[in-house]
């Protein structure tokens, strides 16, 4: 089977905005799993559209998870989640967005057929990805690709580009909203404890931000990747979170821990039992903010609980995690803007992975090493990360 498929060319010379072509396009697949999945997804699809010297055609995302029932997967338009204006402000000149109604379809679009299996390497990919950027197919008005999903394209881009695009999504009002309001009740709650047990108001409430994960599927996953890398230190069980939360060095308490997991897949019931002693857990149905969560799909309560964790004092979660690493990165990217290149001993907006043991029993401390030539780390998880 060829690998792009040609129609015919369209006629026009085309004009660029800082090196962004506005009347050539790029089309990916649906937007598919889990929503940092999706995140990188989306990047890498506007990386490649760089690549390319084209504008995006805003993708869609997908609000249900089924990661083997792709005809089960529910759409979710883009703009419904992220800024579209705000994106392609922010990103202007670096990536570009586009809305499928400019089109002027003069031309049926050229397919760009991915590659899959072990013979289709990482210089075969980029090799075809040149050949959509020369005549005769930089000529059409759009290369619409075909196959998997962009998350499984190879990756050719530092971490830093991929930051770039992270950095430019920003939530839409109604989902920023929404944050705010749980992000309100963990200082409220937070304010309360600290005042019954040490007599003082605060007028900044800190709270920590756990990802916690425990969940069945979660488990037999990490087990199994354990047992396949030769690693040990990926899973962690409720009892080890604990216990490393409560030796993070320097952490002042009382403060409330904020536990950021999937309600309906976990199986411990405990799970807000056993924490030490000035440590006060709490996760969405505890604190009152589970009637936010249960009125939207699954991608968006994925995106509230992100943006929950970005706003925490201090983060917690597992470096095997994308979701975790994501935020880590984003973090990283703010302290770094903020002039800090190293984590330090300040604990504001500090990250840790609880898998991985670090000083005085407590978990790791962890920035993103932005120097990296891929986003595999971020991606796939690694207990080599940067402090």
């Amino acid at each position: 089977m060829p690998l792009y498929r040609v129609y015919g060319p369209s006629a026009s010379n085309g004009h660029s905005h800082l090196g962004v072509l506005r009347d050539k396009f790029l089309e990916v697949p649906q937007i598919v799993w889990g929503l940092n999945n999706q995140k990188i997804a989306f990047a890498r699809a506007c990386l490649t559209a760089r690549m390319l010297n084209r504008t995006l055609l805003m993708p869609s995302l997908s609000a249900s998870l089924f990661y083997k029932e792709i005809d089960r997967l529910e759409p979710i338009a883009f703009d419904k989640i992220f800024k579209f204006n705000t994106f392609n402000s922010l990103c202007n000149g670096f990536v570009q967005l586009g809305h499928f109604s400019a089109l002027s379809n003069r031309t049926a679009p050229i397919e760009l057929r991915k590659g899959s299996g072990r013979k289709w390497s990482v210089e075969r990919d980029l090799k075809q990805l040149e050949q959509f950027k020369k005549a005769p197919l930089d000529k059409f008005e759009v290369i619409r690709v075909v196959g998997k999903n962009p998350f499984l394209w190879h990756d050719h881009w530092p971490v830093k580009d991929y930051a770039k695009v992270f950095e430019c999504l920003v939530v839409v009002d109604e989902i920023a909203d929404e944050t705010t309001k749980v992000v309100s009740k963990i200082r409220e709650r937070g304010s309360s404890l600290i005042l019954k047990s040490v007599g003082t108001i605060q007028t900044h409430t800190p709270f920590v931000a756990v990802h916690m994960r425990i969940e069945k599927d979660w488990m037999i996953h990490c087990k199994k990747l354990e047992q396949r890398s030769k690693i040990t230190q990926i899973c962690s069980s409720k009892v080890e979170i604990i216990n490393r939360v409560a030796h993070i060095y320097g952490l002042r308490k009382p403060v409330v821990v904020y536990l950021a997991v999937a309600d309906s897949l976990l199986e411990d019931s405990s799970l807000l039992s056993g924490w030490n002693e000035g440590l006060y857990p709490f996760e969405k149905k505890k604190l009152g903010v589970w009637v936010i969560y249960n009125k939207y799909p699954y991608l968006i309560q994925s995106v509230i609980d992100y943006e929950v964790c970005m706003r925490a004092d201090v983060f917690v979660g597992n470096s095997f995690s994308t979701f975790s690493s994501l935020i880590v990165l984003q973090r990283t990217q703010k302290i770094m803007g903020m002039g800090i290149t190293n984590s330090g001993m300040n604990l504001k907006w500090a990250s840790y992975a609880y898998n991985i043991l670090g000083e005085s029993g407590g978990p790791r401390r962890w920035m993103t090493n932005m120097s990296d030539l891929t986003l595999n780390a971020i991606s796939y998880g690694s207990n080599n990360i940067s402090c």
